[in-house]
């Protein structure tokens, strides 16, 4: 199996990624969905912690040899991105959703300096709104961002246009159109689903 079909395999398998195409779930955006991706359910499992840690570190020592630091986007990336940093034997810093009310008020926290070449770890990437957010508060203190890796991305198109806009590279270790045929392989769905699933990858915003 490839990287991107064992972290489907295991996303499903741990219950991190719920697929249910009949009663489909609600997202906080009002946005009706068959999916429900939390990536916090990774950190509960020592084997997929492992998968995660290493695949991004595998990704990383193959195509960004060069990096200084390595950044994790709050929240649910911070854990991540400690793992990952760990693994690669680097400095790590994350950065707040919104700048800090007291002290400092810092968004980059940790040791920084203006020109570390920095590779951003995010959990979950649905329109990258939260991850370009981070990426620009990088660079407003000089880091020089090469990419941002996450776990898993829904696919959709406003948040490839998004990166290609604020010229920021992506890369995620496995997506919607690999895990829906890991979830039919391994019956956490059936075959007669997949045409509802693919429907909402097609058109999320008009499918329910």
């Amino acid at each position: 199996m490839t990287i991107s079909e064992q972290v489907a395999l295991k996303l499903l398998e741990i219950g991190a990624v719920k697929l249910n195409p009949t009663n489909p779930y609600t997202w906080a955006s009002g946005m009706k969905s068959p999916i429900y991706c939390d990536n916090r359910f990774v950190l509960s499992f020592p084997d997929a912690r492992d998968l995660i840690k290493n695949s991004f570190a595998t990704i990383i020592q193959e195509q960004f040899k060069n990096i200084d630091v390595v950044a994790g986007v709050a929240t649910g990336a911070i854990a991540h991105g400690v793992l990952v940093a760990e693994v690669l034997q680097k400095p790590f810093v994350y950065v707040r959703s919104s700048v800090k009310a007291h002290g400092l008020g810092n968004m980059v926290e940790g040791k920084i300096t203006a020109g570390d070449k920095v590779l951003v770890i995010e959990d979950l990437i649905s329109t990258g709104g939260s991850s370009l957010k981070a990426i620009e508060a990088l660079r407003e203190v000089g880091a020089d961002v090469l990419a941002l890796g996450a776990i898993f991305t829904y696919g959709f198109d406003k948040a490839t246009k998004a990166f290609e806009d604020a010229n920021c590279p992506f890369f995620t270790l496995s997506n919607y159109p690999i895990l829906i045929d890991i979830a039919i392989k391994n019956n956490f769905v059936s075959l007669e689903n997949k045409e509802i699933l693919m429907n909402w990858y097609a058109n999320p915003e008009k499918w329910a």
